[in-house]
């Protein structure tokens, strides 16, 4: 029987690696195969592990560890967060956990720090830091809005920036926001609704309304960027697998002096009529590889959301994967049948 210890000098940390009723822990015991149990002292508490093998324990106790470290920047360790790490560690990659929780983004209004809570999430952003221009391509609930709101919320808090601009294609608008009540803005204002939402976790709604009366925040459909520079500005595109290859063009180069642009997208929830391409798709083929331009790819492991949403995601990819072979094998054998090759 193979053993080994982890010490945590706070009983407050313990508690929040173990979990409620001791989740956490039985995740780990079942994705190790260990038995994990507690024993407290003067010293502090001694984490114990025990299992048949010596590298299941280790890795068990590497989980713990990272765990501990999380559980020093947040209150509560979510199931997303110890499977994640779990995850991490059976595929080698416990290198890449180092450090992940340390870099504070900002801070919300209600004193919550914002912080990258996978290895995406952390590239991603620091892509942002980085690059002029950013694209965060993958699933949703990967945080790929939320992190770069924190981001132009940061630069302006910080005077890097005069100003934060986001904005949103409203594909719908021809008879589908006819039928919603009150002006243009009003219309349009359920489209932007979850970039509001995100400012105002980051501000407060009063430091939010002050902003917008200010001008230095600036909320708008795609459609309106056209004909403007943006100087010192942080720019959001959120949603761009809505927008159309000339409407990305035309943002792109609505870029000014000083400023910074961050596209986010998931290719897979494309709302685009039939037959129209994707703004979005074309400039990831377009604009890779380019300097000073960054093209970051999140996975169903970024997903930070229920656990369901992982689940979710996967289901819908192997669906998609079953139907392009089946298409594939379809064409294949018309391609073969003797009336095509008559």
């Amino acid at each position: 029987m193979e053993q080994k210890t982890v010490t945590i000098e706070n009983t407050e940390i313990t508690a929040r690696i173990f979990g409620s009723f001791d989740v956490n822990v039985r995740m780990i015991e079942n994705a190790f195969g260990v038995q994990i149990y507690n024993r407290s002292d003067a010293d502090g508490d001694a984490v114990m592990i025990s299992g048949e093998s010596a590298a299941s324990v280790a890795m068990a106790a590497d989980a713990v560890k990272y765990l501990g470290d999380m559980a020093n920047y947040h209150d509560t360790l979510s199931e997303q967060q110890v499977g994640y790490v779990i995850d991490m560690l059976k595929d080698g990659r416990e290198k890449e956990l180092s450090g992940l929780e340390h870099d504070c983004i900002c801070i919300t209004a209600k004193g919550k720090p914002i912080k990258a809570k996978t290895v995406g999430q952390k590239n991603y952003v620091d892509a942002i830091k980085k690059n002029t221009i950013v694209f965060g391509v993958g699933p949703a609930g990967t945080g790929k809005t939320f992190l770069a709101v924190a981001m132009a919320v940061k630069a302006l808090r910080e005077k890097q920036v005069s100003r934060i601009i986001l904005t949103r294609p409203a594909i719908e608008a021809g008879e589908k926001l006819g039928f919603l009540p009150g002006d243009l803005q009003s219309k349009i204002d359920p489209y932007l609704r979850p970039l509001y939402d995100a400012l105002f976790e980051m501000m407060g709604a009063e430091n939010y309304q002050r902003h917008i009366e200010k001008g230095t925040i600036e909320i708008a459909p795609l459609a309106y960027m056209r004909g403007r520079t943006l100087d010192d500005s942080f720019i959001i595109l959120d949603e761009a697998q809505n927008s159309t290859p000339e409407q990305m063009k035309m943002f792109l180069t609505r870029l000014g002096f000083n400023s910074k642009a961050v596209i986010t997208g998931d290719l897979t929830q494309t709302d685009l009529p039939t037959g129209q391409k994707s703004g979005l798709a074309s400039a990831v083929k377009i604009l890779e590889g380019l300097d000073d331009i960054a093209i970051h790819s999140f996975t169903d492991r970024d997903v930070v959301r229920h656990k369901l949403v992982q689940s979710i995601i996967r289901a819908y990819e192997k669906y998609e994967k079953e139907r392009a072979e089946q298409r594939e094998a379809r064409t294949y054998r018309a391609d073969r049948s003797p009336k095509t090759q008559k």
